[in-house]
């Protein structure tokens, strides 16, 4: 009789204790919450102005190494994106942040180094940059491999001023 009477109250302590105990978070959803790509060693983003032009290129500092490059003119909102391609290819695909976009894009050779240049029509104003104005960095897809773009930390000003610029 006297166990009876301890383990009804232990019962009910312990469905109490099971209601009020949070569910953990999936931790896939921690870490896409938390955590930004991180930047790669010996490339970044770097801005170039010249005169009503604006220039936003990925790459390796000094080189034909680029990985992706914006040009606007000043006001304008509409950006021409050059990517690197190993293939000839008819769209640009990017994403950051969950966002996505693909552009229509015409291929050619890239003379510099092997491989083709694909190029295409934006605006400032599509989800996909405003997103990478945000975080400072954007994905370049290309036969479901992602190739992802992260600024380091002092790149960050530029991509912002490339953004005002550009209008």
């Amino acid at each position: 009789m006297r166990l009876s009477r301890l383990i009804l109250p232990l019962i009910a302590l312990s469905a109490l204790a099971a209601c009020a105990t949070n569910a953990p978070a999936p931790v896939a959803n921690l870490e896409a919450a938390s955590s930004a790509p991180a930047p790669m060693p010996g490339y970044d983003w770097f801005l170039n102005r010249d005169g009503q032009e604006a220039i936003l290129a990925y790459g390796v500092a000094n080189s034909d190494e680029v990985k992706l490059h914006l040009l606007c003119q000043a006001g304008s909102g509409a950006l021409e994106l050059t990517a690197a391609s190993e293939k000839p290819g008819r769209e640009i695909h990017l994403e950051s942040g969950g966002d996505t976009e693909r552009y229509r894009a015409s291929s050619e050779p890239a003379g510099v180094h092997d491989g083709e240049l694909l190029t295409a029509r934006a605006t400032t104003k599509d989800p996909v940059f405003q997103r990478f104005r945000r975080l400072g960095w954007i994905a370049s897809w290309s036969d479901e491999e992602r190739h992802i773009y992260a600024a380091h930390p002092a790149a960050k000003a530029g991509i912002e001023q490339f953004f005002t610029v550009c209008g």
